[in-house]
Formats: C-alpha cells, sequence, structure tokens
C-alpha cells in the first residue's frame, strides 16, 4: 500500500449483538486503497458479521460504517452461488460476445485458472457446489474493484484454485478483505492481519507468519508484566492472610489494593487443548495394496496400482475431483473391494476414517451425548505444548476434554442439530480421536474448522505414534503433519511425489499443457517400490518405509540439541536484559542522553536476539530433519 493512501472504508465506535451475545464492541478500524487484509478468529468470534458491517449489508447496533463516494465495492458470503437459472457463459462475462471479453487479459485469465474443468454453457443450478463457487469467484473477480470482501474464497476449491487464486490476488490493485482458515493463503496474498476475539478487532502486521510471531512476541511481554503482577499480588495476600482470621487492624488501602489486582485477573484465553489420547499400537504391516484395479460408474480409477502404508507414514494425498482420493480411502478400511488386485491389512490395526459429511452424527442428541456414546472416560496424555513433552496419563472425563475442545457451558447440552457447521466438525474430530485409533485417515479434515483448532489438531498430531493418510486442499496443513506427498492426477495412476506440493503443481500443470517437462516420473508397481502402474523405463519412488535418507546422524543429533540447549539458554538471558531496558527506557524518560544510550543497546539487543532465533530456526529444522 502506497504512504498516504486514502481510506475507502472506516468503522467508528462499532457494536454489534445477536441476543445478549456482543459480537463487537466499539471496534475502530479503517481499510486504505490497496490494502490486502486477512481476518481470523475462532468459530462465532464474529468474523463474517464483521465482513456484512463493513460492507453495510447489516446495520450496527452503535456506531457508524462509512464508505468512500462511488465506492466499487465487491462481496462474495460463504452461501453466493450464481443464478441457477443462467448459463455459466452468462452468469460470468454477462451477453458480451466471445471476442469482446476474450480480449481483455483478466478476462481470460480469470476463465481460464478458474472455469477450465467447469463446462462454459452449461447450466449453473446442474454444477457441483465446488463448481458453482468456481463461477460465483468468476463472475466477481473479471470485473474491476476497489475493495474486494471475500468470506471463505477457497471453500471447495482444490489446491491448484486456491494457488491460482493466491497469484491473481496478490496481483491486483484492488483492496481485499479475506475471512479464511487457509494460512498458506494468508501468506501469500496478505500484508495486515486482523484478529476478531472478545469483541475486538486487534490489528497486526503482515500474513500468518508474521501475525503468530507478532502474537508471540505480545504473549511473552504479556507474561513478563504479569508474572510481576502475580509477585505483588502473592505478597499482598500473604500480608492480608498474616496473623488471626479475626483480626480488623488491617489498613483498608492495603486490603483494597488486594480486591483490585484479584479483579483484575485476565481471562485465560486459548482454553482450547486436545489431548493425546493412548493409541495401540501398530505390527509391522498396516495396509498393502498390491496391483489393484478398480472402476466406478464406468470409469476407470486405479490401474494396477501398489502402494503400502508402514508403521509411522504420514501422507498426503492430492488429485483433481472425482480422481478417486475418496475411493482410495474406502479400499484401505475395506469398505470398497478392488476389482482386480489384493489388499491385505495388518491384524492389530485399528481405522478411523474422517468423512467429508456429517453423517454419523446424531442431531437430536446434545453434543455431550453424542461424545459419551464413544467413551465416557479416557486415559489420556496431555500435551504441554510447543513439543516440550507430555504428562502422565490420567483418567479424563467426556465433559473435561469437550471443555478442551471448546465446548463450554450451554454448548454442552446443545442440541448436534443447532450446532454450527464448525461446531459440528469439531465434535467430529473429537468423537473420532476417542476412538483410539492407530491409522488416521483424514479426508478434508480443515472444512469449517477455525485456526486456532487447526493448531491444536496439528499439535496432537505431533505426538501421535500411528499412521496417518490426509485429502486436503488446505497446503498450510498439508505441508505440517505428513512426511510424503503421493497423487492421483486422473489417468488411473498413483505417483509418488518427492517435491511435494510443488512437484503436484508442476505435474497437473504439464498434464494441462500436454508436457511433461521437468515431471514427476511415474513409479513401476512392484513389491519394493510403492507406485502405480507398472511401465517399462520409469523410475520407482523410494519406500515408504525407508527413513535413512533423511535421518539424521546420531552424532550430529546430539550436537543440534546441545547447540539448541545453548540458544534457549542465550535467548533467555536476552529477554531478561531486554525487560531491564524496557524498564530503564521508562524511568529515564526525561533524560534524553541516557535515553539515547539506552535505545541504542536495545537496538543491538533486538539485532542479537533476531539472529539468534534465525541460528535457534536453522537447529530445529536438522533435528526435525
Amino acid at each position: 500500500m502506497a504512504a498516504g493512501a486514502p481510506n475507502l472504508l472506516n468503522a467508528d465506535a462499532v457494536s454489534k449483538s445477536y441476543g445478549i451475545r456482543a459480537l463487537l464492541e466499539g471496534v475502530s478500524l479503517g481499510v486504505a486503497a490497496g490494502e490486502r487484509i486477512g481476518v481470523v478468529g475462532r468459530n462465532g468470534s464474529g468474523k463474517s458479521t464483521l465482513l456484512r458491517v463493513l460492507t453495510k449489508r447489516e446495520p450496527t447496533d452503535a456506531g457508524r460504517v462509512t464508505h468512500t463516494r462511488d465506492l466499487r465495492l465487491a462481496t462474495l458470503d460463504q452461501h453466493t452461488e450464481p443464478d441457477p437459472a443462467a448459463t455459466v457463459r452468462h452468469a460470468v462475462v454477462g451477453d458480451r460476445q466471445d471476442h469482446e471479453w476474450a480480449g481483455e487479459r483478466r478476462a481470460r485469465d480469470v476463465v481460464s485458472g478458474l472455469l477450465a474443468i467447469v463446462p462454459f454453457d452449461a447450466l449453473a443450478g446442474d454444477l457441483s457446489g465446488g463448481e458453482r463457487r468456481r463461477v460465483a469467484l468468476a463472475s466477481l473477480l473479471v470485473a474491476d474493484h476497489d475493495l474486494i470482501v471475500l468470506d471463505e474464497p477457497t471453500n471447495h476449491l482444490d489446491i491448484e484454485a486456491v494457488a491460482w487464486l493466491a497469484a491473481h490476488l496478490a496481483a491486483r490493485s484492488s483492496a481485499l478483505i479475506v475471512v479464511t482458515h487457509d494460512r498458506w493463503f494468508l501468506d501469500e496474498v496478505c500484508l495486515t492481519t486482523w484478529e476478531v476475539h472478545d469483541g475486538v478487532v486487534e490489528s497486526y502486521d503482515g500474513g500468518y507468519a508474521a501475525y503468530v510471531l507478532a502474537k508471540a512476541e505480545r504473549a511473552r511481554i504479556a507474561g513478563a508484566t504479569e508474572a510481576k503482577r502475580q509477585n505483588v499480588l502473592r505478597k499482598e495476600l500473604a500480608w492480608l492472610r498474616r496473623g488471626p482470621p479475626a483480626r480488623t487492624s488491617k489498613p483498608q488501602f492495603r486490603i483494597d489494593a488486594a480486591n483490585a489486582l484479584v479483579a483484575d485477573e485476565p481471562p485465560a484465553r486459548d482454553k482450547l487443548a486436545l489431548v493425546k489420547l493412548v493409541t495401540a499400537r501398530l505390527g509391522k504391516r498396516v495396509v498393502e495394496l498390491e496391483d489393484v484395479s478398480t472402476s466406478l460408474g464406468g470409469s476407470e480409477l486405479l490401474d494396477r496400482a501398489t502402494f503400502r502404508l508402514g508403521p509411522g507414514d504420514r501422507i498426503g494425498l492430492l488429485g483433481p475431483n472425482g480422481a478417486g482420493k475418496t475411493t482410495l480411502l474406502r479400499l484401505l478400511t475395506g469398505e470398497l473391494d478392488p476389482d482386480t488386485g489384493r489388499v491385505e491389512t495388518g491384524k492389530t490395526v485399528r481405522f478411523a476414517h474422517l468423512s467429508q459429511t456429517l453423517g454419523e452424527l446424531d442431531l437430536t442428541q446434545t453434543a455431550l451425548a453424542s461424545v459419551e456414546e464413544v467413551r465416557r472416560i479416557t486415559r489420556t496424555r496431555v500435551s504441554s505444548g510447543y513439543g516440550s513433552g507430555v504428562g502422565s496419563g490420567a483418567e479424563v472425563t467426556a465433559t473435561q476434554l469437550m471443555e478442551r475442545f471448546g465446548f463450554t457451558g450451554e454448548r454442552l447440552t446443545t442440541r448436534v442439530g443447532e450446532l454450527s457447521g464448525g461446531e459440528r466438525r469439531r465434535l467430529q474430530v473429537l468423537r473420532l480421536l476417542l476412538e483410539e485409533p492407530n491409522v488416521l485417515l483424514l479426508d478434508e479434515p480443515t472444512n469449517d474448522l477455525d485456526i486456532e483448532t487447526l493448531t491444536v489438531l496439528e499439535d496432537y498430531l505431533d505426538g501421535w505414534p500411528g499412521s496417518l493418510i490426509v485429502v486436503s486442499h488446505d497446503r498450510y496443513f498439508l505441508e505440517r503433519v505428513t512426511d510424503s506427498v503421493w497423487a492421483l492426477p486422473g489417468d488411473a495412476t498413483l505417483q509418488h511425489l518427492p517435491a511435494g506440493v510443488e512437484g503436484y503443481l508442476s505435474l497437473r500443470s504439464a498434464d494441462a499443457t500436454g508436457v511433461r517437462d521437468g515431471g514427476v516420473p511415474r513409479a513401476p508397481a512392484s513389491a519394493s517400490s510403492p507406485s502405480s502402474r507398472s511401465g517399462a523405463g520409469q523410475d520407482a519412488a523410494p519406500d515408504l518405509t525407508s527413513r535413512t535418507d533423511t535421518a539424521v546422524a546420531s552424532a550430529d543429533r546430539r550436537a543440534a540439541k546441545k547447540d539448541a540447549t545453548r540458544l534457549d539458554r542465550a535467548l533467555s538471558r536476552l529477554g531478561a536484559r531486554e525487560d531491564l531496558l524496557h524498564a530503564e527506557m521508562a524511568s529515564s524518560a526525561s533524560d534524553y542522553v541516557r535515553l539515547g544510550t539506552l535505545d541504542k543497546e536495545l537496538r543491538d539487543l533486538l539485532a542479537e536476539r533476531t539472529r539468534l532465533e534465525d541460528e535457534w530456526l536453522d537447529v530445529m529444522e536438522q533435528l526435525d530433519g
């Protein structure tokens, strides 16, 4: 955004409530020309309400929202769809002739980027949900706008379409406000992040990565302040407790000070915490597909595919809609038999399959009853966060587990049918984990989940000892929780992609152009090579069970651990020194010479901390490898 860019939109002391629940309280903010803002927050925190209020589609209870004159505003809600009676062509380019819209670079880019798989002359009402979403996006993006407001635009889009949309929006000059749980998308597109919580909107510079770093820094500073406050609190309460309980000679100002400290106790945030459930142990064999072929509806989905899932394997599965990803999961669990070939499953395997639908939930039950139906009490190992270890096993009730998943108060006894889509999805995940499986198959697990829930789920999966297959268009989640990527590109093959998501995008781009320059080789099916159909001259993909190529030598690992400990201590010392410098600067506010000296020392300290943090990250990457 250029310096001094005019504001297109302003909100002044805006408040909005539903019943007794306040979603926005005295919010003031502005959106300047060219700004690209990502909006994050837990489900139900008020993100969509904020968008509707800012775009004047919903009135405020207090305060006001103003737009610049002749503002060209475009909005896309989660449920925006084209006219079902209109053709795709008419919905996107209107009545213009092909030579008219095809002569515009943006229109050509949008149509080729979003609608390549959509029949251009089909009726919108005959399309699938994902295709209708593409048409709605395309009809918005072909036009010029000053401000574009999007609510979950990546829903129902595959990973290719998400990558295209990110590049397109980043290249536009329009201002943008987007609500999304896709963290990779936030990093690619957004220059500012708004977090909506507890009725307020906090602003952070940068995309998701910068937001996380800034939030961690704010939490660190708040923690130091809270530690000092707690120290004063302990002294005050100890003084008040001194002597006989009936003593009334304590000065009132002492009692008032202690009461003020207790009243100022900040509300606990981030209560959501997943527990690590005890899992059954796996044997050497998990699932093997050997020369499997299968067809559905006359379409061949797999042709002589061979695939092995070993103990502890973490696989991301990519492919266009209809390529057979869900079919492959059903083959692995035995829900579907192959036309030819064999599927062998280990004796100790306990599957848990998170489907895209919510059909297993009884809408008439309460949320608590739905969980207790699976298990009332479980023995868990609770993560202490940030990979710092796990505690001892302890019995936890269904109610306690639900509170850690964000179900508190009246939400525990709310009927499932009255829960939001995100809450139902969270309930579905909780029920799944309570089954204590050792093989997880997750089919689009990020649908309807907020970033906080996704982060906690990722933390749980970090220490989970079972095998995992994830089908997802959420690139951040996929790269975060899996170690290797496989693809069903739509030609009945199953391919290992050493280059990961980037390799898949390159493969799909090569398929679209008919050229495989630099593409991923297709590996032959064999007993020692988990790949796809056989063929002469094809390179074999590495066995999933082989970890030797990426393992860090034990000596190097010990050295890396020592470096990590050293850096942790150095960063801790710098943090303590930084707190002292801030205190000295506050006490020397009127001494400009002293203040200048302290400011230089602080800048040098911050530069040293940045250097050490970079070194620490490098060491952590070595250990993760």
